[in-house]
C-alpha cells in the first residue's frame, strides 16, 4: 500500500514550521550550585504543596536535608497558602452558577548561609468553573479536581521562579 503524496510533504513542512516559529522544549530546572541540602517548610505540616515542592526539588537535583538539622541547610519556606472561591455569575434565582477559584502562595528560598536566594514572592493562580446549583456532587468533584491541578501548577510556578533566579545568578557568576 502506497503512502499518499500529501503525507510525504506534510510531515517535513510541519517540522520546519515548528522550528521556524521558535518553539523549543524547556530546559531542566537549574538550582543554584551552592545551595546544598534543602528542606521544604510549610505552616501546614501536611501541605500537599510542600510535598510536591519537596519532590520537585529532589527531581531538580537538590539533596533532601535531614529533618533534624537546621544549620547549614537551605530552606524553601511556604509562608502562606490561601484559597478563595468567588461567585462570578448568578442564575435567575440568584444562585451562583459560575465560580472563580483562586490560589495564592507566598514563598521564599534561603540558602544555607541564611541569605535570600529567592526573596519572598507571591504567586496567584485563578481558574473559572461552572457549577450548576442543581448538581452539588458535580460541583464538589470539579472543585477538588481544579484544586489538585492548581496545586500542581503552583509547584511548577514556584520551581520556574527558582529556576529563573538560578539562571540569573549563574549568568552573573560567569
Amino acid at each position: 500500500m502506497k503512502k499518499p503524496a500529501v503525507s510525504v510533504f506534510v510531515v517535513p513542512v510541519l517540522a520546519l514550521a515548528l522550528s521556524g516559529c521558535g518553539f523549543h522544549l524547556r530546559d531542566a530546572v537549574q538550582l543554584p550550585s551552592d545551595l546544598g541540602p534543602v528542606r521544604v517548610v510549610s505552616a501546614d505540616p501536611y501541605s500537599p504543596l510542600a510535598e510536591m515542592l519537596s519532590e520537585s526539588m529532589t527531581r531538580a537535583g537538590a539533596v533532601p536535608a535531614d529533618p533534624k538539622e537546621s544549620v547549614g541547610v537551605a530552606t524553601l519556606e511556604v509562608i502562606s497558602e490561601r484559597w478563595g472561591d468567588i461567585p462570578i455569575s448568578l442564575d435567575q434565582y440568584g444562585r451562583a452558577q459560575e465560580f472563580s477559584l483562586r490560589y495564592a502562595v507566598i514563598f521564599a528560598l534561603r540558602g544555607a548561609n541564611g541569605k535570600d536566594v529567592v526573596p519572598q514572592q507571591a504567586i496567584e493562580l485563578t481558574r473559572d468553573y461552572v457549577a450548576p446549583a442543581a448538581d452539588a456532587v458535580g460541583k464538589a468533584s470539579e472543585h477538588e479536581l481544579l484544586a489538585k491541578e492548581m496545586r500542581r501548577d503552583m509547584a511548577g510556578s514556584v520551581m520556574r521562579r527558582i529556576d529563573a533566579v538560578s539562571r540569573k545568578i549563574n549568568r552573573q557568576g560567569q
